[in-house]
């Protein structure tokens, strides 16, 4: 049922009739309302000729056959399928107010293009005594009762679906052909003044989205950014592209809250493919050319074209947020979140690492005595082992490590390999390519030599096939014969084609190694020198880090379960593009040699000074019981 009891709050487009004199004359007298339409503007200035040709008819018939005074309503660029028209609105606040007496239009067409819509509105007319003549249709309500009114009505219905299913197929086509579906560019472009269906970047607001992009990657979340925008009174996206004539919002932009960012804004902006220099249709649809509602389609059956425009982002810093926007980063009770969340895995279970910080002192009560512990921490732990501890089964272990260890091991892996990447690239370069599975260039040569060797022999198969065909055609081979022999040759050919796939895929890999080395080197230039750790280089330069169980030197004592010696932790850093890569040794075999001699001595002191706090604890806890029998030495092994 139509919202009639919205239609009093609507807009009003109103035009007074040459034989109406002021409306404030007629607030006592019924009235007659000439009511035009058009659905499409024929983009002239002002009212279109096509409405103004509407109107004249409308006066004409209403002078002369006495119905007046008289207003008359236009909707100028509005489909019949929309009945949020602001002149037909108006037409039906008047309605309900009860001063319209009569209703003159060109056709039923004019009024609505759904018929279950323009047949409710038909019988509120008829229940408030309203009067309807459709001119051209010869419909007058009080002359006569035209049964095939609903029938013109439903025609009229059927040639919107048919337009609708038209304007789609056009539009379907230009999707498919990569052209833009979108009205507007997104905030950051703008058209080309030549050339619609082409995108430019609008230098003053591209630098806000790339600031957003690369504020994300400094580990800020989405409120942040909206937080920060605002303070430093940066125009929100509607805003700025309504105040300046484009976009969507030029005539509904708040002119009053002209910064006012929120986090939905900053999130949607981090989610289009379209900064990268992309060109994405079907992102949205419609149900049926009645409904207005737009649904999202997923992002399956998006139709992505790369490299269509300039883009405003990288493709690699667009990847990097989208990682980093599907790790969930939660701020406790320190302010922060820690850039490491969603980068440490567990090397046995591969499950993600906890985080646990704690700065404030934590209170602890034992024997009936109070302590206070004021050591911050702040740790990772496997999180497979801190949700299945307590349950049945077997859970992973621990794999505790510090945080701020983490970050010195990371840090010492991008000095080595930036240090050694700035001056060699060319050999960092070799060392990559040498990683995968093609070794050397003779054998990726070899590779195509066998990739065409097979693509003949296929060809060659597809003959013999189909001469094979033609004598069971002509009864020159029998029915196994043929069956015999042409599974034969099947099988060949399916083997070729599975060995050819095989050898191209790892020609790609080896060409592909090639581009991933220059994207890490690309990295690497962006940053002079790596002397702190921050939040950008782990987002931008580090894939994951793998952490294993720590080890202990002198195993674990069954008594304590604590572990005895020096503990030892195997931690893999993989780098963007590249993975794990081991810096070619620099240093000279003496150099070595008196690295692993200082290591050993200061293991060997850590050893004595171990022995000597157990010794010390051992005299002391002799000395609180006096009496009690000395252990009896261990025999010597």
């Amino acid at each position: 049922m139509p919202d009639f009891q919205s239609a009093a709050n609507a807009p009003r487009l109103v035009v007074q009739g040459a034989a109406a004199g002021k409306e404030a004359e007629m607030n006592n007298q019924m009235i007659t309302l000439l009511y035009a339409r058009l659905s499409k503007d024929d983009g002239e200035d002002g009212v279109s000729n096509s409405i103004n040709n509407q109107l004249n008819m409308l006066r004409d018939y209403a002078e002369r056959n006495g119905f007046t005074p008289y207003i008359a309503v236009q909707d100028d660029g509005y489909s019949g399928t929309n009945f949020q028209r602001p002149g037909w609105q108006e037409l039906v606040s008047r309605v309900e107010s009860g001063e319209v007496s009569t209703i003159i239009c060109k056709d039923s067409s004019r009024m609505a293009r759904n018929y279950l819509q323009a047949g409710l509105y038909r019988q509120m007319f008829q229940e408030k005594g309203v009067r309807l003549i459709c001119v051209n249709d010869g419909i007058d309500t009080f002359a006569n009762d035209d049964d095939f009114t609903p029938f013109r009505e439903i025609l009229a219905e059927w040639y919107a679906r048919d337009c609708s299913r038209k304007v789609r197929s056009v539009l379907q086509a230009k999707g498919r052909g990569g052209k833009p579906l979108s009205a507007n560019p997104p905030y950051g472009f703008i058209k080309d003044p030549d050339d619609k269906n082409r995108w430019l970047i609008d230098p003053e607001s591209a630098v806000v989205v790339k600031r957003i992009f690369n504020m994300t990657v400094d580990g800020k979340g989405p409120f942040e950014i909206a937080r920060t925008l605002a303070a430093e009174k940066v125009e929100r996206p509607s805003y700025y592209m309504g105040s300046r004539g484009y976009g969507n919002h030029q005539s509904s932009y708040n002119e009053e809250l002209p910064y006012a960012w929120n986090s939905t804004t900053v999130a949607t902006i981090l989610t289009k493919p379209e900064y990268c220099g992309h060109t994405v249709n079907f992102k949205t649809r419609r149900e049926n050319f009645k409904s207005k509602k737009t649904t999202q389609n997923p992002a399956e059956e998006w139709l992505i074209f790369e490299n269509t425009h300039e883009p405003i982002v990288s493709q690699g810093t667009w990847d990097t947020v989208q990682k980093l926007r599907g790790t969930p980063r939660r701020i406790d009770h320190l302010g922060e979140a820690n850039p490491l969340t969603g980068k440490l895995f567990c090397a046995d279970c591969g499950a993600k690492m906890y985080n646990h910080r704690r700065a404030a002192p934590t209170v602890h009560k034992k024997n009936g005595k109070t302590y206070t512990e004021n050591n911050p921490q702040d740790v990772y732990q496997c999180s497979t082992h801190k949700l299945t501890k307590y349950k049945s089964g077997e859970a992973c272990s621990l794999h505790h490590i510090l945080t701020s260890s983490v970050r010195e091991i990371i840090l010492d892996v991008l000095q080595k390999t930036g240090g050694y990447v700035r001056e060699h690239e060319d050999k960092f370069v070799e060392l990559v390519r040498a990683e995968s599975a093609i070794r050397q260039g003779e054998t990726a040569k070899t590779y195509h030599k066998q990739i065409a060797k097979n693509e003949r022999r296929i060809t060659e198969l597809e003959k013999i096939f189909r001469s094979l065909y033609e004598d069971k055609a002509l009864d020159r081979i029998d029915e196994e014969r043929f069956a015999e022999m042409s599974a034969g040759y099947e099988r060949e050919k399916a083997d070729l084609k599975s060995q050819t796939a095989a050898l191209q895929s790892e020609l790609d890999a080896y060409n592909a190694d090639s581009i991933r080395a220059d994207k890490f080197i690309e990295l690497v230039r962006k940053y002079t020198r790596f002397e702190v750790l921050t939040s950008a280089m782990i987002n931008e330069l580090v894939d994951k880090v793998i952490i294993h169980e720590g080890k202990w030197t002198e195993g674990i004592n069954p008594a304590t379960g604590r572990g005895k010696g020096t503990r030892h932790q195997k931690v893999e850093v993989f780098l963007k593009y590249v993975g794990v890569f081991d810096v070619p040794e620099v240093r000279t075999p003496e150099e070595i040699e008196a690295e692993r001699a200082a290591a050993e001595k200061s293991e060997l002191k850590r050893t004595r000074n171990r022995e000597r706090r157990r010794q010390y604890v051992a005299a002391k806890q002799t000395e609180k019981q006096p009496d009690a029998v000395p252990a009896s030495p261990k025999p010597a092994a």
